[in-house]
């Protein structure tokens, strides 16, 4: 199937799917030892600002993974990006394979959005009325998602999950919603239960302030698990509104769907007489046009959308079938609004970048991510290193484990502790990954053959590090 994903399970296990052949395995450089050792001891201004703004800023952060809770050691505090390069304030260069978490696939600073920002803020930042560009990206949408008829624009993926929810349950005149372990809709009361991503990254189940009332209509199931979705519509079924997961998990590591769970889901909700919703906040407009739905080739009832759609701003989404989307206010009873929603500078970025993302743009993002998934991966086995290595598409996902997990329970099983090693031994050589084994690998098409063989001998020079026994903290 064109959606599904690519494995390679080294160790204990056999090689299901290989992303290459595998090299010999080469110690690094005395050069590339020195210029780590260089790196650990330049990052007194992080230091401080950190220092600073935990004064000001609880935990020192405004979203908590960034704290470096999970790695240890203080967060670089970024001062400026272009590409696949950033800057932190001590002048440290790294190859970015965070990209702020998805809405970058073109790279830092392309001149495309810069100028399309720039030239919509010098109009005007906010008008809280229609705009002529709120048109143009709803159209955009709703050509590139077949599923999607009607579309309305909010701030963030939070906001739009949220307000997902709210509509499926107006629409359908229904309380309950099924979620999966691990899958994150944001942090709005009802979806933060078995939440993955950063509520995993911090060992919490859901959150201290989210009342059990909250939760009391969500149904938390495990992915992949077909029965359990079964039992659950037999019994809640007349009271369904919603199934929402996120089609390509990316929120607890990479953890595809099986092959046909999704269609599955599809037929459950079918059944109940609820609706389907795709959070595609991470996958939309990064897998393709059409997002995970066109991969996979099912259809949602409901989309969220996010990230990329913003081209760097605070922009998100929610769209689906006009009978639905009828029942928001003003049409309909549902009500649901926004200050900022649909702000023209955000908007005019994403127009800028969705035209940018066309067939060739996605072909250079899938070449790139896979040339990326190997270069992290295959000195990691070379030096007989249990790894784990999955890629969908343009998204990519590595676990220090020997057995591909199908679900939350076998990321959470996973050598966590590894990851922190294997973390910093990269930030050491320049390259900058996500501060949790919880999460993905963000490329994007500004990366260079160059940067590609920089992050091989970063990781050749990690995996010695992690074969010869090396921790951190």
């Amino acid at each position: 199937m064109h959606g599904r994903p690519s494995l390679v399970r080294v160790g204990s296990g056999p090689v299901e799917t290989a992303l290459g052949s595998l090299p010999w395995f080469r110690a690094p450089a005395l050069a590339a030892l020195v210029n780590s050792l260089a790196r650990m001891a330049t990052t007194p201004v992080s230091d401080e600002l950190f220092a600073r703004t935990r004064t000001v800023v609880p935990g020192g952060v405004n979203s908590p993974v960034r704290a470096f809770g999970s790695v240890g050691g203080t967060p670089r505090f970024f001062a400026h990006a272009s590409g696949a390069h950033a800057w932190d304030e001590d002048g440290n260069e790294l190859i970015d394979l965070v990209g702020s978490w998805g809405p970058l696939p073109l790279g830092h600073a392309h001149p495309a959005v810069v100028a399309a920002a720039r030239a919509a803020i010098e109009r005007g930042s906010t008008f809280g009325a229609p705009t002529r560009g709120e048109a143009d990206l709803a159209e955009r949408i709703v050509d590139a998602v077949a599923s999607i008829e009607q579309v309305r624009l909010v701030s963030s993926g939070t906001e739009a999950a949220m307000s997902a929810v709210r509509l499926a349950r107006g629409a359908t005149g229904r309380s309950k919603i099924v979620k999966f372990d691990g899958h994150y809709h944001g942090h709005s009361d009802g979806l933060l239960a078995a939440a993955g991503s950063g509520v995993a990254t911090l060992g919490i189940p859901g959150s201290p302030g989210v009342t059990a009332g909250a939760t009391a209509d969500t149904i938390v199931l495990p992915w992949n698990d077909p029965a359990a979705l079964d039992a659950a519509v037999d019994e809640h079924g007349d009271d369904l509104a919603a199934i929402i997961c996120e089609p390509i998990p990316a929120n607890m590591n990479l953890v595809p769907a099986a092959p046909g769970f999704l269609g599955h889901l599809r037929d459950a909700a079918t059944r109940s007489g609820g609706l389907l919703v795709f959070d595609e906040v991470i996958s939309g407009f990064r897998v393709g046009r059409g997002g995970a739905q066109h991969c996979y080739d099912v259809a949602a009832d409901l989309t969220v959308l996010g990230k990329a759609i913003g081209g760097g701003f605070p922009l998100a989404a929610f769209g689906g079938r006009a009978d639905v989307m009828s029942e928001l206010a003003p049409v309909g009873p549902v009500y649901q609004a926004g200050t900022l929603s649909g702000n023209p500078v955000a908007v005019a970025a994403g127009i800028a970048q969705l035209d940018l993302l066309d067939d060739e743009a996605f072909a250079r993002l899938r070449t790139v991510t896979a040339e990326v998934l190997a270069a992290l991966a295959e000195p990691l086995v070379g030096a007989g290193v249990d790894v784990v290595a999955r890629r969908v598409q343009t998204l990519a996902g590595l676990l220090f484990t020997t057995v591909a997990p199908m679900d939350r329970a076998g990321v959470a099983a996973a050598d966590h502790d590894r990851h922190r090693t294997w973390f910093h031994a990269m930030l050491d050589q320049g390259v900058y990954l996500a501060p949790s084994g919880w999460e993905v690998i963000f490329t994007c098409t500004a990366l260079t053959d160059a940067d590609v063989l920089t992050i091989r001998r970063a990781s050749e020079a990690a995996a010695e590090q992690i074969a010869n026994g090396a921790s951190f903290g």
